[in-house]
């Protein structure tokens, strides 16, 4: 389908190497920025600190935002449950941070910060019943906003999020979602490796059954976060408020298709069209849901979604529909724990008319993401191993030195990645971190950003319609 030049590929490859793709385009165009890059003009709000993915952010420093934060959350576990994680990262051995959290409790702490705006980027973690509006509210008070995923659950909310975007157009702030699969090595060699039609050919088109691309995440309820088990509050399990697994983790896999099949383009809602959604629950026994929050009972608010004493969780999913005519698939799956020595995992494939791009990340893995090429071609094997070779142990070297290519069979091959490039699931958001700040120093994001979020959610919401019938 796509058809780019490898040599165009050379030019681009060590921007991609750090951004992602993308910044090309916002570098040349003059922009008004209210930043100028000066150290601590950024100064961060955070609102309601629910999930862990808030703390994460401040997980490194960066000179250009000030080392005072201020938070803004109601009395409860969740912000304490906030502020000793930042304190961890301050009290830790090796390259401790230097955070000074100045903090507002109260139920209107919403209130308090749009009143106050003691920051100019607000950044919201928690739960999502209310994180759409918190959004629109907070553009509107002319207030930057860096939100984790997702930035909206139900189909209901969804024209409000479209209305923040576009007055934070109008208002000249930037809204902006952490996506940090993005910035995953094996992804972003799957990605610049389909860009090469001397290897990947064309994407396929695909069919309903066998997808031209499927992503597929894998995760846990019980996992350790930064060294220590993982203590989740008990909303996380309530889908009005964490929102359901297929618009909640989903939103990365819709985001890595966009992403690596139509790099750069700029999308529409129209380019979407549902195929089907389904759901279906992952079951928590009283001890599995005492182990995770270490409550002792179900808060009133699960009493619905209790059957025999089991709580029914909605947290899997999975969209079948197709982008600009190809097929794609995205799916999500909850279990309560993962097998020892096992975490997280991601199953990625792109098939393309010379070869299938596949990541895998099981056992045979190690339970890491590896990078595969399975080649799909009968003649010109030679010369595609030719260009395949070069392809990794040449050009793409460019972007991450010492990667190297290795020969499983006739037609398969495993891409090899030095371990200094496999930073890992937190040190991400400090890198999508990095990235806004550069946005935020130049005014604007690339122009394909904003419509291509906006499609995201339409997709991800659109789904929960389907699976809902």
């Amino acid at each position: 389908m796509r058809k780019v030049h490898f040599l165009s590929l050379v030019g681009a490859v060590l921007l991609a190497a750090c951004t992602g793709g993308g910044q090309k385009s916002t570098e040349t165009k003059e922009t008004q920025s209210m930043f100028t890059g000066a150290k601590g003009e950024v100064k961060i709000m955070t609102l309601d600190p629910g999930h862990f993915h808030a703390a994460l952010v401040q997980k490194s420093m960066y000179e250009q935002v000030d080392p005072v934060v201020y938070v803004f959350a109601p009395e409860g576990p969740d912000v304490e449950g906030h502020l000793n994680r930042i304190n961890g990262f301050n009290t830790r051995a090796e390259n401790p941070t230097s955070w000074d959290e100045k903090v507002f409790k109260g139920d209107d702490f919403f209130e308090k910060m749009l009143t106050e705006k003691p920051g100019n980027v607000m950044v919201v973690s928690g739960s999502n019943a209310k994180k759409t509006e918190y959004i629109l509210k907070t553009i509107e008070a002319g207030i930057n906003v860096l939100a984790d995923k997702p930035m909206v659950i139900t189909p209901d909310q969804y024209p409000q999020l479209e209305q923040a975007f576009k007055v934070a157009e109008e208002k000249g702030v930037l809204l902006y979602d952490i996506m940090t699969e993005r910035h995953e090595v094996t992804t972003i060699l799957q990605r610049e490796l389909s860009k090469i039609p001397e290897v990947f050919g064309s994407l396929q088109v695909g069919t309903e059954e066998e997808p031209a691309i499927t992503k597929e995440s894998v995760h846990h309820f019980f996992k350790y976060v930064s060294g220590s088990a993982l203590k989740r509050p008990a909303w996380f399990f309530d889908v009005a408020q964490q929102g359901e697994g297929i618009v909640d983790v989903n939103t990365h896999l819709v985001d890595l298709i966009q992403w690596e099949a139509f790099p750069e383009v700029i999308l529409k809602k129209e380019d979407v069209e549902i195929v089907s959604g389904k759901r279906w629950t992952t079951d928590l026994t009283p001890e599995m849901f005492n182990k995770v929050t270490a409550l002792e009972d179900y808060p009133e608010y699960l009493q619905k979604d209790i059957e025999d004493g089991i709580l029914k969780v909605y947290s899997n999913g999975e969209i079948n529909y197709k982008l600009k005519g190809i097929h794609a698939k995205a799916s999500v799956i909850w279990n309560y724990q993962a097998p020892e020595g096992a975490g997280d995992t991601h199953y990625s494939i792109m098939r393309g008319s010379m070869c299938n791009l596949i990541i895998k990340q099981g056992e045979e893995e190690g339970y890491k993401p590896t990078l595969y090429i399975e080649a799909v071609i009968d003649e010109g094997l030679e010369t595609f191993a030719g260009g395949l070779d070069k392809a990794i142990n040449q050009d793409l070297d460019v972007m991450y030195p010492g990667i190297r290519l290795e020969k499983l069979g006739d037609k398969m091959w495993k891409v090899n990645i030095p371990d200094k490039y496999k930073v890992g699931h937190e040190a991400h958001f400090g890198q999508v971190t990095e990235k806004y700040l550069r946005y935020l120093k130049w005014g604007r994001l690339p122009e394909w950003e904003v419509p291509n979020m906006i499609v995201k959610y339409y997709t991800t919401t659109e789904g929960m319609k389907a699976a809902m019938k």
